[in-house]
């Protein structure tokens, strides 16, 4: 039997086909200094401090969020948060492109928030990126995945551990990888 060669071309990849960075690379770089030290920290620096950061850097970031340590959140000038948001520690929001979290949110412990992917279909894995909207009332469980050009409906919870690769519908239980259905969360 002859083994079969790999079509990919990793040392070809551009970067710059497919994402737009969305600041120039001081601001990056300031914005990379200013996540290690008050957001991959372990140390719990206060909500409104990180908040007003965020806002320094682009966020539009409404009132009474809360942020624990260790959230990783790769460029805040891409990124809005609703009011009364609650953002669980070690989540990871990969905002290659907009990611728009609305009102009464809570995003649990190292649920990863993935607005970033490659184009498998392309020898040299170009970016695939979308943006990704978690619309008010939702709740992602602990470790959860959310991928690329999905949108969380209203209400909607999504079980612990879940993958989603689908836009969810509002009110709606959803559990598992792939995801599915299980119940409403709210009865009319």
């Amino acid at each position: 039997m002859k083994d079969l060669e790999s079509r990919v071309n990793l040392h070809d990849f551009d970067p710059r086909i497919g994402m737009t960075r969305g600041a120039p690379k001081l601001k990056e770089i300031c914005w990379y200094l200013v996540k290690m030290v008050f957001f991959l920290s372990a140390f719990p620096f206060p909500s409104a401090w990180k908040a007003a950061l965020l806002r320094l850097f682009g966020a539009k970031v409404n009132r009474y969020v809360v942020i624990k340590p260790r959230v990783n959140i790769h460029f805040p000038w891409k990124l809005s948060i609703g009011e009364a948001v609650w953002l669980g520690e070690e989540v990871c929001i990969l905002n290659f492109e907009p990611i728009s979290i609305g009102n009464n949110v809570c995003i649990s412990q190292r649920a990863f928030i993935c607005g970033g992917n490659h184009n498998y279909k392309i020898s040299t894995m170009e970016y695939k990126n979308g943006p990704v909207t978690l619309k008010d009332g939702c709740w992602i469980g602990a470790g959860c995945f959310i991928g690329p050009g999905i949108t969380i409906g209203v209400d909607t919870v999504v079980c612990a551990g879940a993958v989603v690769s689908q836009s969810l519908d509002d009110n709606g239980i959803y559990k598992g990888n792939p995801v599915v259905f299980v119940k409403e969360r709210w009865n009319p």
